[in-house]
């Protein structure tokens, strides 16, 4: 079975960019199941989600298809790294406590994806997935950024990214749904880091391989400007959008 590969190609890039979720949205996702023993992390990329979770659950089990993607995640010791797809989960039925998919959820073919969460979840776990959009700045900033997003790379998003925008809220989703609290990402970043996470966008890399060209110097050169100097740091806030669930 094949899978959407976007990032294999830039995962070194991607391990270094991607933001970490904050510890708060960890501590809510082991709240959720009475035991802590496996969860399981589906399309782990360089495993960001993979190592919040280990500091709660005593093993993680973190696959991905990209071979590339898996060897520039971070090691831990509680975290298993196998290269497989989240559509094929190598484990038994009912021995997971929580299945995750962090940002990723949008690419899965979701017939197969969801009769196979149901089958490795125990009776009393749960499914979390989670997505951000666009993050936020300063409104001039953020102004530069929508328009590089819509009008500049807007045309080469996959189909895939209307799920994101749509905050996940018409993703399927054939679990008790839950309520969640609100959580946030939210870093200190560089102009170079902010630069360097919009060249992971899969949009941004199609582009690239489409026009031969980059369009980030340029998009760089509209930003700073409105930043000042470009080792001052920016508070970048990300909202996280949530869908959980537990098996019918």
């Amino acid at each position: 079975m094949s899978f959407k590969d976007h990032f294999s190609g830039h995962a070194n890039a991607y391990a270094k960019y991607r933001p970490d979720y904050p510890a708060e949205l960890f501590h809510y996702l082991a709240s959720l199941t009475p035991h802590r023993k496996v969860a399981l992390d589906c399309a782990t990329g360089s495993g960001q989600a993979a190592v919040g979770l280990a500091e709660h659950f005593e093993l993680v089990v973190a696959s991905d298809g990209s071979v590339s993607q898996l060897q520039n995640a971070e090691q831990h010791p509680h975290v298993a790294y196998i290269g497989n797809l989240a559509e094929q989960p190598a484990l038994r039925a009912h021995t997971v406590d929580l299945v995750v998919a962090a940002q990723a959820a949008h690419w899965f073919d979701h017939d197969r994806f969801y009769p196979e969460v149901k089958r490795v979840l125990k009776s009393d776990g749960a499914l979390a997935l989670w997505t951000y959009g666009l993050a936020y700045v300063e409104p001039q900033i953020d102004a530069i950024v929508r328009h590089f997003y819509s009008d500049v790379v807007g045309s080469y998003w996959p189909p895939e990214r209307r799920w994101v925008e749509s905050a996940y809220r018409d993703l399927p989703f054939p679990f008790q749904e839950i309520g969640t609290p609100q959580f946030q990402l939210q870093l200190q970043w560089d102009l170079d880091s902010l630069i360097g996470y919009l060249g992971t966008w899969s949009a941004v890399q199609r582009y690239k391989r489409t026009t031969g060209q980059d369009p980030l110097p340029a998009l760089r050169a509209e930003i700073a400007p409105g930043w000042g100097s470009p080792v001052e740091t920016r508070t970048v806030t990300w909202p996280l959008h949530l869908k959980v669930g537990r098996p019918h």
